[in-house]
């Protein structure tokens, strides 16, 4: 079993694909096999970036049993060794919409890609099925742009991330209108979420305690600009007094003009422009993530993943 690295955002045109194919390629030329999976549901377009406009196997294949195999509809790159991709659902309503049941089934295939390098680019929200892809992973990656409606957005993202990885845990003991008012109830911090959940039972606290502290989401600061009045360190803050645990900032995009280029040219930018700023800072990402996934422990943890006991929607 691979490791799998998920990348999210709160809210879509951050450049999280394109973020996600460079640190895939990168991941190839240091000999690892990646798959890099579009799981952006009803809304695929990374194949895109790829120059491969109508795709085919896609992972539509695989959710309407098709094929059996996930790793049927990967596609390899010819220039990029041990490079391969799973475009997203096609043009379908189903592919949208998808089932609890199909969820269930892809996240389990996901945990078994013949490959060393799983990176799961998600659908910008904070849906259930992008949460719960989000979660499936080892190591959790969210992206913003300085604009202050992403950077709220992120912020919200972690949040709800956070309040779902609580739940997928501690709702197993809740039914109905309880667990329904949960959900949609407001949350300033985690201790607030523990006593919602359990407000007198102590031994479940803990452990949905202990689950939330592998709760460490990393950042990347995308298309950052020097006129931007926002600070990494402030949404840091605002983290570490909701969660009470410290936003790895894994590093910080400058705004390109290059990127847009290589979009248009089918090719990841560190293959399109190497020496550019952008090019230097997304393989410095890079590094500071391949550390931390050659040297932390990852976050997924068997007793708490949504496969064994999922909250349904």
């Amino acid at each position: 079993m691979g490791t799998i690295i998920s990348i999210a955002s709160g809210k879509g045109g951050v450049g999280k694909s394109v973020i996600a194919s460079n640190l895939a390629l990168q991941f190839s030329r240091q000999g690892q096999k990646v798959v890099l999976v579009d799981l952006d549901i009803g809304g695929a377009n990374l194949h895109i970036l790829f120059g491969n406009l109508s795709p085919s196997p896609t992972l539509s294949d695989f959710l309407e049993r098709q094929t059996d195999s996930l790793d049927a509809v990967v596609h390899t790159i010819p220039w990029a060794e041990g490079l391969g991709y799973i475009p997203g659902t096609g043009n379908t309503l189903g592919g949208g919409n998808l089932l609890h049941s199909k969820k269930l089934r892809l996240l389990r295939h996901l945990k078994n890609l013949d490959a060393d390098i799983v990176i799961l680019d998600c659908a910008p929200g904070t849906n259930y099925h992008t949460l719960d892809f989000f979660l499936a992973a080892d190591f959790y990656v969210t992206v913003a742009t300085p604009d202050p409606t992403s950077v709220i957005e992120v912020y919200r993202f972690i949040k709800l991330a956070a309040i779902r990885k609580a739940m997928t845990h501690l709702s197993i003991r809740l039914h109905g209108e309880i667990r329904q008012s949960l959900v949609n109830q407001e949350f300033s911090n985690i201790q607030d979420v523990l006593e919602a959940f359990a407000p007198t039972n102590e031994v479940q606290k803990n452990e949905a305690l202990a689950i939330l502290n592998t709760f460490y989401p990393y950042f990347i600061l995308n298309r950052a600009n020097t006129n931007s009045k926002f600070s990494t360190s402030s949404l840091q803050q605002v983290l570490l007094k909701f969660l009470g645990t410290e936003l790895v900032v894994l590093g910080e995009i400058p705004q390109d003009d290059v990127v847009t280029h290589s979009i248009r040219n089918y090719l990841p930018v560190i293959d399109w422009a190497p020496t550019t700023p952008a090019s230097t800072a997304l393989i410095q990402t890079f590094y500071a993530l391949q550390q931390r996934v050659l040297t932390q422990s990852p976050h997924r943890s068997p007793s708490t993943e949504i496969l064994q006991q999922p909250i349904k929607n």
